[in-house]
């Protein structure tokens, strides 16, 4: 009788783990990781232990390690992939998918371990304006060992696959986010919060100044009517920013924190019209969920941003707030309009961000990995 051949072993590395509390990298291990192990994986998830409780051991058929780090803005990262990767070191795994350019320099712990690794790097991350001069070193320094390092690198939009192949000459597998649209029919949130089907303003992102939630707040007081501003969202060690633009902010803006899961889609499914403000960073999680939802998509002008909402979004420069707020005032005096644009939007998305499609892709480069029987020399150029 022949023996049952074993599923490959992939551990999901560097963000701060699921169930999701935070960003995008969360999102991405979210939604992967169980659709992963549908398709035959079987799957280890490092997470944080101020973001994942210690006692969670699994969460839908995938594995979690729950190990400590230092809660500080610029420990917490990399100490916990540190320990991650001699965690992993031991576990024999077939291949490894690695979050975040600056856990490039822990690739080698587990090229050494002959475990073949996918490192993803998201955006552009040495020209967010939160990292001072030595941040942005070693982000810097990141992007060099990110082309050297890894057995493959991903990258999530093409703005930033061409800024690596151009820079560094170095070329990557582009995989995007996905989006599966799952409108819940309560409406709790929506109540609990004041507000009404088709009603609101929806900015949701970590309130950094790359994001420029100050620039939406401010953008806001031009805006007439009595429309709610909804701004979901926050961050760790930003209170001094944070208090800037919600002290003495608009009286219809709402600051409700972080919302996630269920209430999240609430306020998605029914928004008039949805701000993406950012500046910084390759495909945006939370843009590409509120052009699912069909939201009527206010964008900061891009590269980026236009890459993934094409013409089914009315654009805005940051830099200047004015130009936003004639952008909402343009949705709020043209409701049937904004709804209208939404739904193309929705379109887009179908036809271009599916998360099924974006696991067989990860699933294909990690299968792939796995048949790496010698790890080549750290040093050989990609």
């Amino acid at each position: 009788m022949s023996q049952e051949h074993p599923k490959p072993r992939v551990a999901l590395m560097g963000s701060r783990g699921i169930p999701n509390r935070y960003g995008g990298y969360e999102t991405l291990m979210e939604e992967l990781a169980p659709r992963l192990v549908k398709s035959g994986f079987d799957v280890t998830v490092y997470c944080r232990s101020h973001s994942t409780p210690r006692q969670l051991r699994e969460f839908r058929g995938a594995k979690l390690v729950v190990l400590p780090t230092f809660r500080t803005k610029y420990l917490d990262t990399p100490v916990h992939t540190l320990l991650s990767c001699w965690h992993a070191a031991l576990g024999r795994f077939d291949s490894a998918l690695l979050v975040n350019s600056a856990n490039a320099i822990f690739v080698p712990w587990l090229r050494l371990a002959r475990i073949p690794v996918a490192l993803h790097v998201d955006g552009i991350e040495k020209r967010r304006a939160k990292w001072g001069l030595l941040g942005r070193w070693v982000y810097a320094l990141s992007e060099r060992l990110a082309c050297r390092l890894p057995n493959a690198l991903v990258t999530d939009a093409m703005v930033i696959h061409d800024h690596y192949l151009k820079r560094y000459g170095a070329d990557s597998t582009m995989i995007t986010y996905g989006v599966d649209p799952q409108p819940p029919e309560e409406l709790d949130t929506l109540q609990r919060l004041g507000l009404e089907k088709g009603r609101y303003f929806l900015y949701v992102s970590r309130f950094e100044p790359e994001n420029n939630p100050h620039r939406v707040a401010e953008a806001y007081k031009q805006v007439g009517g009595d429309l709610p501003l909804v701004m979901v969202g926050g961050a760790p060690y930003a209170d001094g920013f944070i208090s800037s633009f919600t002290t003495g902010a608009d009286s219809r803006i709402l600051f409700p924190g972080a919302i996630y899961g269920a209430g999240y889609r609430q306020l998605l499914s029914h928004a008039l019209a949805y701000v993406q403000a950012t500046e910084v960073g390759g495909t945006h999680p939370a843009l590409v969920e509120a052009m699912g939802y069909g939201c009527c998509l206010v964008v900061n002008d891009t590269p980026e941003n236009r890459e993934v909402a094409g013409p089914e979004a009315w654009y805005f420069q940051a830099e200047q707030p004015s130009t936003l707020a004639k952008v909402l005032e343009k949705a709020r005096s043209n409701p049937s309009e904004a709804t209208a644009k939404g739904l193309k939007a929705a379109k887009r998305a179908q036809e271009l961000y599916s998360w099924d499609v974006v696991c067989d892709q990860y699933a294909k480069l990690l299968s792939d990995l796995a048949q790496k029987k010698e790890p080549r020399d750290l040093f050989e150029a990609n």
